[in-house]
């Protein structure tokens, strides 16, 4: 028995030198040896071949994979403005060369048709000398300006490229307050980035930013570089051209405000078809509903847009409307405050009749108006 036990203390002496050995040496042998028994001697449950190739719950990778293709960054240059005076050897000796360097812009835009037409916001591209878009397959073009419209902060660029990836166009009027949205573009020239929020607003306006304004507001993060970028659903759609942003610092506060694409495919078709935006106009003054407004012209209206003067021998002086009514349905679309009336007037074709609902006291009257075209706002001189 005494034989037999030191035996066994001299065999587990060998075995812990043997392993003690090997750990300092070859800690490598005894890992990998640890990784196979557990491989092969305990049972796991592996996903199905594929499986981890699918979206997981409540991921907008589809979406975004689907419309950050047709996303593209845009690069602008601009000469230098030039002193009056900089050709003079005089004022070069005393003030050196002035405004030598050109100024950069960065901004981005949406590939919306096959053929190469783009969307993006006008401050993006105004005043620009060179345009360069870079898609996000890191291919490079010049673009051409087809047409812009300042009153919607719109333009449309056009690109000569081959197997251009297009986004799907949707309906930004089936949005609602709570919808899930990404918005897509290169903020601080990073490159792409895709950030996701929801719908906070819709129908902003008054805000000082265009002419015509009827704004998704949104949380998604919206920074410089992301003007004229895709605000896209959880499909992928377009549902807007995100534009600007509020905020203290320069940076994203959580309030964005994107042109609803149904806006811009207005404007695209203006563009594209008549190099120009052709908008109805009517002639009036219009004003909210007040109760000093009510009192002041005898309204009993509850809801609507309160003309409060109508230009003379102009379309709607002509249709018969007078200071005092009250415009509560355009074309068929209801109206409740000034906005409505100046975006669904604007909508109008001019030269084609169309009919407009008017409360005048205690009646309701149907009268056609047949719009003319909105004539473009007084240039400002420039101050220097």
């Amino acid at each position: 028995m005494r034989r037999f036990w030191l035996l066994f203390s001299q065999a587990v002496t060998v075995l812990l030198a043997a392993y003690f050995v090997l750990a300092t040496l070859k800690p490598g042998w005894l890992a990998r040896s640890d990784r196979m028994t557990v491989s092969t001697g305990v049972p796991l449950v592996e996903a199905p071949a594929g499986a981890s190739g699918g979206a997981p719950p409540g991921s907008f990778r589809i979406a975004a994979q689907r419309a950050s293709a047709a996303v593209v960054s845009i690069n602008t240059s601009k000469a230098p403005d030039r002193h009056p005076h900089a050709n003079d050897p005089w004022f070069r000796f005393f003030f050196g060369e002035q405004g030598s360097a050109p100024q950069a812009g960065l901004g981005s835009g949406v590939i919306i048709s096959p053929d190469g037409y783009l969307l993006t916001n006008n401050h993006v591209i105004e005043g620009a000398d060179e345009i360069e878009v870079v898609l996000n397959d890191s291919r490079r073009s010049s673009a051409k300006v087809v047409g812009t419209d300042p009153d919607t902060d719109l333009a449309i660029l056009k690109i000569s490229l081959d197997r251009l990836p297009v986004i799907t166009l949707g309906n930004s009027d089936g949005l609602q307050v709570g919808d899930q949205v990404l918005a897509i573009g290169n903020p601080f020239g990073v490159g792409q980035t895709v950030t996701s929020g929801i719908v906070s607003a819709l129908g902003r306006n008054q805000l000082g930013i265009n002419t015509f304004e009827n704004f998704i507001q949104t949380d998604a993060a919206i920074n410089p570089g992301n003007s004229g970028g895709a605000l896209v659903d959880g499909y992928g759609q377009l549902m807007g051209i995100n534009t600007a942003i509020y905020s203290r610092s320069g940076g994203s506060m959580g309030i964005g405000f994107a042109i609803p694409v149904s806006t811009a495919k207005l404007v695209l078709e203006g563009i594209v078809k008549d190099g120009v935006v052709r908008r109805g106009w009517i002639g009036v003054e219009p004003a909210d509903l007040s109760a000093e407004l009510m009192e002041t012209f005898g309204v009993k209206a509850k809801r609507g847009v309160l003309i409060t003067g109508v230009l003379q021998n102009g379309p709607a002086a002509q249709a018969g409307i007078r200071p005092g009514d009250v415009i509560v349905e355009v074309a068929g679309k209801q109206i409740a405050k000034v906005s409505e009336l100046l975006s669904g007037v604007a909508a109008l074709k001019p030269g084609t009749q169309s009919r407009f609902r008017v409360l005048r006291h205690d009646d309701a009257l149907e009268l056609n108006v047949t719009p003319g075209l909105r004539p473009k706002p007084p240039k400002l001189p420039q101050q220097r």
